[in-house]
């Protein structure tokens, strides 16, 4: 039985409605050992020094394989393996990266910190929380500027799928400039296709929302010590995002 496959997401999931509707506040109620139970930690600001909070099958940072004690900074390269996940942290950046996903990051070091100026997607899936100012994003189809925002993309050679899940995002057509959107969203307000080959004006279209959640938001911005801008109102956002 793959552990990624059939144990992580129902345990995350449950992780994560628990902090949401206040279970943990109970005095009662052991978070710590519930957590530990599922995940051997339970959600929290990752400390200084630590980029990986979790990582299920394989990634490599640089060409080297990547674990729990693996550091990673700006301009570094990250890849998942099939069937992988890895969430991580970098700066004020928090994210979940999907299998088969190839990341650039592109930035610098100040002093202890870091700071991401762009992402190059060349392949995959990744969901993003970030407060930065001024950060691009490149696809091979769409070129897109953000803006405090958390986000959720899908790139492939094709087409580029992007939901900015809140925040501000500019979004323009690589191979059209005339094609382009920016999107104001509070939650998930907007999902957008950006297209490679269709004809001029015509290459972003709406897009349904799919494959991520808001419990999966509330995660990463734990990981760097921030709570979601949108109320948690029920469930509406989590629609399981496998099977794709």
């Amino acid at each position: 039985m793959s552990g990624f496959e059939e144990l992580d997401d129902p345990r995350r999931r449950l992780l994560i409605q628990a902090l949401a509707t206040g279970m943990f506040s109970t005095a009662f109620f052991d978070k710590d050992a519930f957590a530990d139970s599922f995940f051997g930690s339970s959600p929290r600001k990752l400390p200084p020094g630590q980029s990986i909070y979790r990582l299920n099958g394989t990634a490599k940072v640089n060409g080297q394989e990547a674990n729990l004690s693996t550091i990673i900074k700006p301009n570094d390269v990250v890849e998942t393996g099939a069937k992988s996940e890895m969430v991580f942290v970098v700066g004020g950046h928090s994210m979940i990266m999907r299998e088969n996903t190839h990341l650039t990051m592109e930035g610098k070091e100040e002093g202890a910190s870091f700071l991401i100026q762009g992402l190059r997607i060349l392949a995959g899936k990744l969901l993003t929380v970030s407060r930065s100012q001024g950060t691009q994003i490149r696809t091979t189809t769409a070129t897109i500027g953000v803006r405090g925002t958390g986000y959720y993309i899908e790139a492939d050679p094709e087409q580029t799928y992007f939901c900015t899940c809140y925040g501000l995002t500019d979004i323009e057509s690589t191979n059209d400039p005339t094609s382009q959107d920016t999107v104001a969203s509070k939650h998930h307000d907007k999902p957008l296709y950006i297209l490679a080959n269709e004809p001029e004006g015509k290459n972003i279209r709406r897009a349904p929302f799919k494959n991520h959640t808001d419990q999966e938001l509330m995660l990463i911005e734990t990981l760097v010590g921030r709570t979601p801008p949108f109320v948690f109102a029920g469930d509406e956002y989590s629609t399981p995002r496998r099977g794709y």
